[in-house]
């Protein structure tokens, strides 16, 4: 199964948050796609390609996630990195099921773990990564057992459906 990890990717800490995320799952037989590290970084681009390389890195991004069979959002923080909620849309509106992972406790609001067209988007919300895996065997036995409706039905009754 192949994994597109979202997250944001601005500081140092965020950056090895994603990598111990990464890891995680390739130690579980996951295949990844970690932008960080497969779609370049964006100052490296911006010195070979230009102003080109705004619209490359957003290629190579969109190209992982259309290649994943599933995203994995970290959605830490009482707002969603906004790149990370553009990923999560696009991955819905593909129909690929989305796991979201938040592990600390600050809320969105009042009354709302998450935004509500996040909770919308997400299949499932883990608190830790073994919970992220623990979905993801989920879904791969219902790939495995079932149609594509019964797939399609499993993915949609995330934690909100």
């Amino acid at each position: 199964m192949k994994v597109f990890i979202a997250g944001p990717l601005f500081s140092q800490a965020e950056q090895e948050f994603n990598l111990k995320v990464d890891e995680h799952l390739r130690k579980h037989g996951y295949e990844t796609f970690l932008p960080q590290r497969d779609a370049g970084k964006l100052d490296e681009l911006l010195a070979k390609e230009g102003e080109r390389a705004y619209r490359a890195l957003f290629e190579r991004d969109l190209e992982g996630l259309n290649r994943a069979d599933v995203a994995v959002a970290i959605l830490d923080g009482p707002d969603v990195d906004s790149g990370t909620a553009f990923e999560v849309g696009y991955a819905f509106s593909k129909g690929k099921p989305v796991i979201g992972l938040k592990t600390d406790m600050r809320v969105f609001a009042k009354n709302e773990e998450l935004n509500n067209m996040l909770a919308q988007g997400i299949r499932a919300l883990a608190e830790n990564l073994d919970e992220v895996v623990s979905e993801l065997r989920k879904l791969q036995a219902a790939s495995w057992s079932g149609s594509k409706a019964e797939i399609q039905t499993h993915v949609n009754k995330g934690k909100w459906g």
